[in-house]
């Protein structure tokens, strides 16, 4: 392989999610100082020449992206190893560092898991940081999104069969009113709104949902300007819809590290769940497969591992 084409590759290499590490073993491991140099001056969006010391210096801000490009692949296997609830009370305590930008993932954890789950991540939470979620959700979360986010991650839903259908339509004008009324009343502030979606069981929202579409003519996930309620429904009623929008923006260029990191998250908590839905939504949204996607983005044994995770479900 010539020089300029190794350039090239290892240029690659290192331009994505993961690394690949093969081509940086055995091309980089085996360039000498001049080839090295030669790297350094041609990948400009990498170094930076200074003139007047004479050499090439990383930029600052892509030593810190490769450093976590390079542990995605050890953190989607420490990930898989954990158990479920351990994973989940993690996944909490890091949202809650990060700030509002990550309350998301609150979102999708109180949502998307079953009321048993949920209560293991609360456990979990107790035993590893000696807080309970929801005093950290309360301490930690101010404005708007409190009351709802700590309503959530305090749920015990009923996961029966039976749902009164005279109460599900009540509920859908409930909301409906909810919406018409958002200019006066913020929608994440009504009581009514926050006790019907952090205490009613998923068969009932989806009654709900349902009869929400025959008032309105449209989603009630659609009529929401509210991003934590439009989150928080999308979890409840579609969460493959919401799952494989989440994977969609991770694996998009130049997205932060933050909207990167759904992706391991994403495949590493459904692949035992409800990836082979997930797949199948995501094929009908955007018109290619999962895998092929996740192989054109990746990169190294990260990519490998996550296929194989995908590959799980069928």
């Amino acid at each position: 392989m010539a020089l300029h084409q190794e350039l090239e590759a290892v240029t690659h290499a290192f331009s994505g999610h993961g690394v690949d590490e093969k081509a940086l073993l055995t091309i980089l491991g085996k360039w000498d100082p001049l080839e090295r140099e030669a790297f350094r001056k041609k990948t400009q969006h990498f170094f930076s020449e200074d003139r007047e010391r004479n050499f090439q210096r990383w930029h600052d801000h892509i030593v810190r992206l490769l450093k976590h490009e390079f542990v995605r692949y050890k953190n989607a296997v420490v990930l898989w190893a954990m158990h479920p609830w351990e994973r989940d009370a993690r996944l909490v305590k890091e949202a809650l560092k990060k700030g509002s930008n990550a309350y998301g993932v609150l979102v999708e954890i109180a949502c998307t898991r079953s009321s048993e789950e949920l209560l293991g991540a609360r456990k979990a939470y107790h035993s590893l940081f000696e807080h309970s979620i929801e005093e950290d959700v309360a301490s930690h979360i101010h404005g708007t999104d409190r009351k709802l986010l700590v309503a959530l991650v305090s749920a015990y839903r009923y996961e029966g069969a039976k749902v009164k259908d005279d109460i599900a339509k009540s509920e859908a004008k409930t909301l409906s009113n909810a919406i018409k009324n958002a200019q006066k009343k913020q929608i994440v502030e009504d009581d009514e709104v926050i006790r019907i979606l952090a205490t009613r069981s998923k068969i009932h929202l989806h009654a709900i949902y349902k009869h929400y579409k025959e008032i309105s003519g449209k989603n009630l996930d659609e009529d929401l300007d509210d991003l934590r309620l439009k989150e928080t429904v999308e979890c409840l009623v579609t969460p493959q819809k919401y799952f494989s929008k989440v994977l969609d923006a991770a694996m998009k260029v130049d997205v932060d590290k933050n909207t990167k990191k759904a992706l391991t998250r994403v495949i590493v908590t459904r692949a035992d769940i409800d990836m082979k839905e997930i797949k199948a939504e995501y094929n009908i949204l955007y018109g290619a497969p999962l895998p092929k996607k996740v192989e054109e983005t990746a990169k190294g044994n990260y990519k490998d591992f996550l296929l194989t995770l995908i590959a799980r479900g069928g």
